[in-house]
C-alpha cells in the first residue's frame, strides 16, 4: 500500500473534496433558508415549512454529495475541483426542482413517508464522520434492518468501526437478511481495531452472510492481509452468483493474493474486479491472473498501484486473452516495462469493446507505447478515454499514437501527461485530433513542449463544441507562447488550465546536448504539411 513514490510525481497540495462536515451542514442551512424565504419561486409556488424544507435540503445535499462523490472516484489523483464544481450545480438543479414543486400537502406527505419506510431498499450507515460503534449504538443505527416485511437489498456499513459487541448485535440481523440481500458494503467497516478484535469481527459477518446470493461484495479499506482474506473465507467460499468484487487498499500481499484466488472457486459471472492499491507484486499478480483468466465475462478491472513488474504484467495480459468482454481496464502505476507492455499490447487486440484505458506510469518507453496504440487502432472503436502518461513516450512514438487516436472518433479524454514528446510529437497528435467533435479534456503536460506545439495543440481543442480543459502546464513554452495561447482561449479562459509551473528557460535533452539548434518556426514549416494517415 506504498503510494509514496506515485504522491510524490503528482502532488496536489490543496485538495478540494471530500468537504467537511460542517461545511456540508452550513450547505443544507443555507438550501433550507432557500426554501422557506420570500422569494419570486416560493411568492408563484409557495414556501415549504421548516421541517419539510430541511427534510428537503438534506435530501438535496445528499444527492447532489453522492454524485459528486462518484465524479471524484473516478479521477480520485485531482484536486477534486470538477467534483467541487458538480457539487454546486447538482444543488442548484434539485433546488429549482423542489421550489418548482412547491409545499406537499399533509396527505402526499403522510403517503410518501409510509411509501418509503416500507419499500427502501438501501440501507446506508456510512454518512457523517467515521467513528466507532458498539453494542448499544449498533442496536439504535441497525433498527430500520429489523422491521419485519422491510426491502433491504442492498446494505454499505462503511465508514463505521464495528466492534465485537456490535458486530454480535449486526450478527442475527445479517443472518435474517441475508436470503434478500443482493449488494454488501463492508469496505472500511473496522478501522483502528486491534488485529484480534477486527478478525474476530470479520469471522461473524462472514458467518452470517455465508449462504447468501450476492451480486456485489464490496471489502475494500480493510488492511486485510493474508489473514483478513482468511476470516471472510466462507463468506467468498459460499459465493456463486458475483458480478463485482472489490479488494481495493487491504494490503494483499503474495500471500494474500494467493488466498484470494484460492477462496473464490466461482468467477463465471464476474464482471467487475478491482484490486487497486495493494502491495501485489509480481508473484501476486501470478495468483491474481489465475482469477481473472477463470472471469470469462470480466469488463471492468483494475489493478493500478499494485508493485506489479514485468513478469507479473506479462501473466496478467496473457490472462486478458482468455476472454473478450473488457470495457475498462486500469493498470495505473505499476513497474510493467516493456515487455509487459508489448505482451498487453496482444492481449488488447482482442477486446473490441474496450471504452476507458488507462495506462499510465507503467515504464512502457516508445516500443511498449507503440505496440499498444498499433493494437489499440484495430480494435476498440467505441474508446473514450485514454491515458498513458508518465511513460518515458518521445516522439518516435508520435506517429503511431496519432496513426491511433485519428481512428477513435468517440474519445472524450486523453492523458499523455509526463512524457517526451516535445513540439514535434505534440504537432502530431494534435492534427490527429482535428476531427473529433467529442473530445473534453487533454492533457499534455510536462513534455519539453514549446511555443509552437502549444498553440497549434490550442488552436486544435479551443474549436471543440464541449472542450472543457486543456492542461499545458510544466512545460517551457515562452513567454511569448503563453501570451498566444492565453489569446487563442481569450473567450473561454476557464478551458485552459494553471500554468504556473510553465518554465520559460527551460531546456530539454536535445539543448543540452548541442542538438536542438532548429527553431520553432523550422520545425512548424516542417510539420505544416503533415497528415496522419486515416485507414478506413
Amino acid at each position: 500500500m506504498d503510494s509514496t513514490t506515485n504522491s510524490q510525481r503528482r502532488p496536489f497540495p490543496i485538495k478540494l473534496w471530500p468537504p467537511s462536515e460542517s461545511t456540508r451542514q452550513v450547505l443544507v442551512q443555507r438550501l433550507t433558508n432557500n426554501l422557506t424565504s420570500n422569494s419570486i419561486f416560493t411568492q408563484k409556488y409557495g414556501a415549504l415549512n421548516k421541517e419539510e424544507a430541511e427534510e428537503n435540503a438534506k435530501k438535496i445535499e445528499d444527492l447532489a454529495f453522492n454524485t459528486a462523490n462518484e465524479q471524484y472516484d473516478r479521477e480520485p489523483d485531482g484536486d477534486g475541483a470538477a467534483a467541487v464544481q458538480l457539487y454546486a450545480k447538482e444543488c442548484s438543479k434539485l433546488l429549482l426542482e423542489v421550489l418548482k414543486r412547491g409545499p406537499a400537502a399533509k396527505e402526499e406527505k403522510e403517503l410518501a413517508s409510509e411509501k418509503d419506510s416500507s419499500s427502501e431498499t438501501f440501507f446506508d450507515i456510512s454518512k457523517g464522520q467515521r467513528s466507532f460503534i458498539e453494542a448499544d449504538e449498533a442496536e439504535n443505527l441497525l433498527k430500520p434492518l429489523k422491521k419485519p416485511g422491510n426491502c433491504y437489498t442492498k446494505i454499505c456499513f462503511s465508514n463505521r468501526s464495528f466492534g465485537l459487541g456490535a458486530a454480535r448485535v449486526a450478527e442475527p440481523i445479517l443472518v435474517s437478511l441475508k436470503n434478500q440481500l443482493k449488494e454488501a458494503d463492508l469496505s472500511d467497516f473496522i478501522a483502528g481495531r486491534p488485529e484480534a478484535e477486527a478478525l474476530e469481527v470479520m469471522n461473524i459477518f462472514s458467518a452470517a452472510l455465508e449462504g447468501s446470493v450476492l451480486n456485489s461484495l464490496n471489502l475494500s479499506n480493510n488492511a486485510l492481509g493474508e489473514k483478513g482474506v482468511r476470516a471472510f473465507g466462507a463468506l467468498l467460499k459460499s459465493q456463486s452468483c458475483l458480478e463485482e468484487l472489490y479488494l481495493m487498499n487491504n494490503g494483499i500481499s503474495e500471500e494474500a493474493a494467493r488466498a484470494v484466488s484460492e477462496l473464490i472457486p466461482s468467477t463465471e459471472k464476474l464482471k467487475v474486479l478491482h484490486f487497486h492499491n495493494n502491495m501485489t507484486g509480481d508473484e501476486g499478480a501470478l495468483a491474481i491472473s489465475d482469477v481473472v483468466k477463470r472471469s470469462l465475462l470480466l469488463e471492468d478491472f483494475r489493478c493500478s498501484s499494485t508493485r506489479v513488474g514485468s513478469e507479473g504484467g506479462v501473466a496478467l495480459s496473457e490472462a486478458f486473452e482468455s476472454f473478450t468482454h473488457l470495457k475498462k481496464l486500469d493498470l495505473r502505476d505499476n513497474m510493467f516495462g516493456v515487455e509487459a507492455g508489448v505482451a498487453l499490447s496482444k492481449a488488447l487486440s482482442k477486446h473490441l469493446d474496450l471504452v476507458e484505458v488507462y495506462l499510465s506510469y507503467l515504464n512502457l518507453e516508445d516500443e511498449g507505447a507503440i505496440a499498444i496504440s498499433n493494437a489499440l487502432k484495430e480494435s476498440a472503436p467505441s474508446l473514450e478515454v485514454l491515458e498513458m502518461a508518465g511513460n518515458d513516450i518521445t516522439a518516435e512514438a508520435a506517429p503511431s499514437i496519432a496513426a491511433c487516436l485519428t481512428a477513435k472518433q468517440h474519445l472524450t479524454k486523453l492523458n499523455l501527461a509526463e512524457n517526451e514528446l516535445k513540439d514535434e510529437g505534440t504537432i502530431q497528435i494534435s492534427k490527429a485530433l482535428e476531427g473529433h467533435t467529442l473530445l473534453k479534456e487533454v492533457d499534455m503536460s510536462t513534455n519539453f513542449i514549446r511555443r509552437a506545439g502549444a498553440r497549434h495543440l490550442a488552436q486544435v481543442v479551443v474549436q471543440k463544441p464541449g472542450f472543457t480543459l486543456l492542461n499545458i502546464n510544466g512545460n517551457i513554452i515562452s513567454d511569448d507562447g503563453i501570451d498566444e495561447v492565453k489569446e487563442v482561449f481569450k473567450k473561454s479562459p476557464d478551458m485552459l488550465g494553471s500554468l504556473d509551473e510553465n518554465d520559460p528557460e527551460g531546456v530539454d535533452d536535445d539543448e543540452e546536448s548541442g542538438e536542438g539548434e532548429a527553431n520553432e518556426n523550422e520545425l512548424e514549416s516542417k510539420m505544416k504539411n503533415l497528415e496522419v494517415s486515416r485507414e478506413e
